[in-house]
């Protein structure tokens, strides 16, 4: 029994201890239900968001930020009518001049006429922007296919070098007649007293020509000046008008100076033959002459270089050769210049501006179209007086009180019809250089050895 009373407090117990751990934590059982509250409080002020989400609405300003409309400044901006500017460099662009240059047979390094005619077309393409080739013919049957060749090819203008491209670029000139034409070296003039000037038909031709014979007196001066033997010479190419012009004034100027000075000269009928030139030089120094004037590109270049084989002196033609030709400059006492490479610029600067004329442009020694080269390794060895004697030729060649003896009395009074200046040139014809050769073979043993050449 006592066990059984024992056992029920043992229970009894243990059910008050359980019942108090249970009422313990029944308190805090409210302290939930408070916190939930709070803590479904702070969703609420979290809700906040709803706050915030009015700001977007605020922010929702890019409606006024939509003032592109005002920032359509841009089709102003876009003025495309100020834009269009491009379109007309764009059109400059694409109406760039083209010029093409056809070289004579001597080709565009000739160290002379063709090498300063490329010169000048170089330098229209540095300072106008103009777009250029050259072709070199290497014999005359190449002149009118290489006009053709730039003609079907769309270029502007044609310059051909050289007075054996006459008839190739008349036939042209009148074939393209929307092409410009310069040909240098040759001109065009009545046949007759009274007849039209030729370039009313050849409207889009110019010829840039030279008064060679002016200059070439000038290199006789100083020849004949410097000769310690009294005899002096010049190697020759081709028997046309411009090279005759040079030899009349080589040969007149020598005996300007010096009466009692003798000359030599010989033609060669190449302007490729150095080979030959050397050897008509060598000929001629044989015969007492110690100034070699080499007068047709490569040609005259071998005359020069036999004069500098024996240590003798020479002169250079169409350009500076004491820096085209280097191999020769210590034998070069001046150079006989034509002003190609100026002539062809200036041409090219009156097409570029739109004042191109056909006609003749006349290089002189009035306009500074033709002159010496500077003495270079000779200056100090030239004397005072000598240069002042160069200096005499030239002013009264400026004055007209000094004639060159080209051309003939006879020839130049058919000039007179022609465009001034070309009075002077009326020779290029073929008549002309007929009358002009009689002076050369007539001063020395001249004759002989053109016909060996």
């Amino acid at each position: 029994m006592r066990k059984q009373i024992f056992a029920s407090i043992t229970i009894l117990i243990l059910l008050s201890i359980l019942l108090s751990a249970c009422g313990g934590t029944a308190t805090p059982e409210t302290k939930p239900t408070e916190a939930p509250t709070k803590a479904v409080e702070e969703p609420t002020k979290a809700a906040e968001p709803t706050e915030v989400a009015e700001e977007p609405t605020k922010a929702a300003e890019p409606t006024k930020a939509a003032e592109p409309t005002k920032a359509a400044a841009p089709t102003k901006a876009a003025a495309p009518t100020k834009a269009a500017e491009p379109t007309k460099a764009a059109a400059k662009e694409e109406a760039k001049l083209k010029v093409g240059l056809v070289t004579d047979v001597g080709g565009v390094n000739d160290k002379s006429f063709n090498q300063s005619a490329w010169a000048g077309v170089e330098k229209a393409m540095k300072e106008f922007g103009v777009e250029a080739k050259y072709v070199e013919s290497k014999q005359p049957t190449d002149y009118e296919k290489n006009i053709d060749q730039f003609a079907t090819e769309g270029y502007d203008v044609i310059i051909t070098v050289g007075f054996l491209m006459g008839d190739a670029t008349a036939l042209k000139a009148e074939q393209y007649p929307e092409i410009k034409f310069a040909i240098i070296d040759q001109a065009w003039f009545p046949e007759n007293e009274g007849d039209p000037d030729p370039y009313e038909k050849m409207s889009n031709v110019t010829s840039l020509m030279y008064q060679e014979d002016e200059v070439g007196f000038l290199a006789g001066v100083l020849a004949a000046s410097m000769s310690k033997t009294g005899t002096i010479c010049s190697v020759s190419g081709m028997e046309i008008p411009p090279v005759v012009r040079y030899v009349v004034g080589y040969q007149s100027g020598g005996k300007w100076v010096n009466p009692d000075v003798k000359t030599l000269n010989v033609y060669i009928p190449s302007f490729t033959d150095p080979a030959k030139g050397k050897e008509v030089g060598q000929s001629m120094i044989g015969q007492g002459c110690d100034v070699v004037f080499g007068v047709g590109g490569n040609t005259g270049n071998g005359g020069l270089l036999a004069a500098k084989e024996k240590g003798l002196m020479a002169i250079g033609v169409d350009v500076d050769q004491y820096l085209t030709y280097p191999e020769v400059k210590d034998a070069l006492i001046t150079s006989a210049m034509k002003n190609v490479d100026v002539s062809v610029f200036d041409y090219l600067s009156s097409v570029v501006d739109g004042t191109a004329k056909a006609g003749i442009m006349m290089a002189n020694i009035k306009n500074d179209g033709v002159g010496l080269a500077p003495y270079h390794d000779w200056d100090s060895k030239i004397s005072a007086d000598i240069k002042a004697k160069v200096e005499e030729a030239a002013k009264a060649l400026k004055a007209g009180t000094l004639k060159t003896g080209y051309p003939p009395e006879v020839a130049e009074e058919k000039t007179e019809p022609t465009k001034a200046p070309a009075a002077t040139e009326k020779p290029a014809p073929t008549k002309a250089p007929a009358a002009t050769e009689k002076p050369a073979p007539t001063k020395a043993p001249t004759a002989a050895p053109t016909k060996t050449s």
